[in-house]
């Protein structure tokens, strides 16, 4: 183990210990270092801004309230991604089950437009729109589980390991659906492949 895990598994006894003992400022820390890394997993998994924003506010709330159950057998981060995943996929299920479509990709061209870059050639922005469009399409045909498994493997480069315990399954079940996941989305970006060639 490496000191700086070392380090950080002590910090999450700490404020674990200060949290449970009463102290309400002591989750500031997890919020701080936490917010911005579940913002980015949310927003991978929805495809909107407001809804990951809502899913970072109630996963830090579930957080908050059960660090009583925490045991800390894993870190605080790793709990987190684990809160903020089921809180995604339990939305994505809801669009599902009501009909609704499950990632509104619209906000995400907007929001992706607005990260500063430097300026393309018009050419170069309007193909760079053109494959965000596919990407953000293809990624919509995948199941939640699916979705979630790729986003925390291919976006947050999280381990196997890892990603098996936010997600709840054995390693070989978590490779799989990462399989499925590469698998149709190469199947659904080929086309879009082949025009690059």
């Amino acid at each position: 183990m490496t000191a700086s895990k070392q380090r950080m598994e002590a910090d999450d006894a700490a404020i674990v210990a200060e949290i449970r003992a009463g102290n309400v400022d002591a989750f500031r820390p997890v919020v701080e270092r936490h917010s911005q890394t579940l913002f980015r997993l949310a927003y991978r998994l929805t495809g909107n801004e407001h809804d990951a924003e809502d899913i970072v506010q109630e996963s830090l709330m579930k957080a908050y309230r059960d660090m009583r159950r925490f045991e800390l057998r894993s870190g605080i981060g790793t709990w987190l991604y684990r809160i903020c995943t089921n809180c995604a996929l339990d939305l994505l299920r809801a669009r599902k089950r009501s009909g609704t479509a499950e990632c509104r990709h619209d906000d995400t061209d907007q929001l992706l437009d607005n990260i500063p870059t430097g300026d393309p050639p018009p050419d170069q922005a309007i193909r760079d729109g053109e494959i965000r469009r596919h990407v953000n399409a293809a990624l919509g045909t995948l199941s939640s589980a699916e979705r979630a498994a790729f986003v925390l493997r291919h976006f947050q480069q999280m381990p196997i390991a890892e990603i098996s315990r936010v997600m709840g399954l054995r390693e070989n079940a978590t490779k799989n659906t990462i399989f499925r996941a590469v698998q149709k989305l190469r199947g659904a970006l080929a086309p879009l492949m082949s025009e690059q060639l």
